[in-house]
């Protein structure tokens, strides 16, 4: 059997489970470790993270771009006001308003696992890119959630911490949505995504930067992005809506790069042959993402991480034993 052997039923059975678990707070790529090492098999020889010249990290490359582009058309009000934000930022030098502030914010929360990714990502992969590790950091994972809605009881902080903004003069945070309603540039259908862009404008750089840095973790396989960014966004003051919308605008930028920096090994030996499986692979993703936002926005108004903390524990033991038992 070829190294370089990818079929359709494996390659949309894992972008399904790619565009649920990536924004889920459950790992993808723990996920993306241990269900084609349990289903054993052709599908573990094929879709294998630590080969050489693996199929399947070209293929989960593409799934992720097209995980990227599904989180950019979800919020692409959002995102046109952050780029028209930062573009007018740049142009006039200064930060007036919420717009500018969150494009900012999100660009200096996503340098360091940018920096770390670069470094670490291939060294992490080898290392642990194998069924056992990946389930201890899932049961890792499923106890950082829990602890962090534990110890969210525990405050008396009720819900978004508001943080004075006081390294711009220019900038009043009081002053920015309904300015930005008076314009006409926003409906009130979608106040409510303003109005949650404006508090998480309001947080300090130094909140950004840790809440960004907790990417980091997510190179474990194991330890989900969402789950690591929205638990550090918990622990800040923010609420569970706006932890999760900060979340998933921070991975934005970051799946998008870290799939077009890596999309050329397509066009190398691990890509050939897999076109068809790859574009039926990442449609599956892209759809399963966008439906994934659909529902974790409206979950999190009113739920917590605490079913995802369950689900890994189990799911995480139930491997680990798997995995030292065959």
């Amino acid at each position: 059997m070829s190294a370089a052997t990818l079929t359709y039923p494996e390659a949309i059975f894992i972008g399904l489970l790619q565009g649920v678990t990536e924004l889920f707070p459950v790992s993808s790529l723990g996920h993306s470790v241990l269900i084609p090492a349990i289903i054993g098999g052709k599908w573990a020889s094929d879709l294998s993270m630590t080969a050489d010249q693996s199929p399947y990290l070209a293929f989960i490359v593409a799934v992720h771009v097209a995980t990227a582009f599904a989180l950019v058309w979800f919020f692409r009000r959002d995102w046109v006001r952050i780029v028209v934000g930062l573009v007018t930022s740049v142009r006039d030098r200064k930060i007036t308003n919420a717009d500018q502030r969150l494009a900012w914010l999100l660009l200096v929360a996503t340098i360091p696992v940018g920096l770390a990714g670069l470094v670490l990502e291939h060294a992490v992969r080898t290392a642990l890119g194998k069924p056992t590790p990946a389930a201890v950091f899932l049961i890792l994972n499923g106890v950082m959630l829990a602890v962090v809605e534990r110890i969210r009881r525990r405050t008396t902080v009720a819900g978004p911490v508001p943080v004075p903004v006081h390294d711009e003069a220019s900038y009043h945070p009081g002053q920015v949505y309904a300015g930005a309603t008076a314009r006409g540039g926003v409906s009130a259908g979608h106040a409510g995504d303003v109005e949650s862009d404006h508090r998480l404008a309001g947080q300090s750089w130094g909140q950004a930067l840790m809440i960004g840095s907790a990417q980091i973790l997510a190179l474990l396989p194991g330890i989900s992005r969402s789950g690591a960014t929205i638990g550090a966004g918990l622990l800040r003051g923010l609420n569970h809506e706006d932890a999760a919308r900060f979340a998933f605008l921070l991975a934005t930028p970051v799946i998008f790069a870290a799939g077009v920096l890596k999309l050329p090994t397509l066009a190398g030996p691990e890509g050939h042959g897999i076109l068809g499986p790859v574009l039926a692979g990442s449609l599956v993703a892209g759809v399963a993402a966008y439906v994934s936002l659909r529902f974790l926005t409206k979950y999190f108004e009113t739920r917590t991480l605490n079913p995802f903390a369950v689900y890994c524990v189990v799911a995480g033991l139930a491997a680990l034993a798997w995995s030292t038992l065959s």
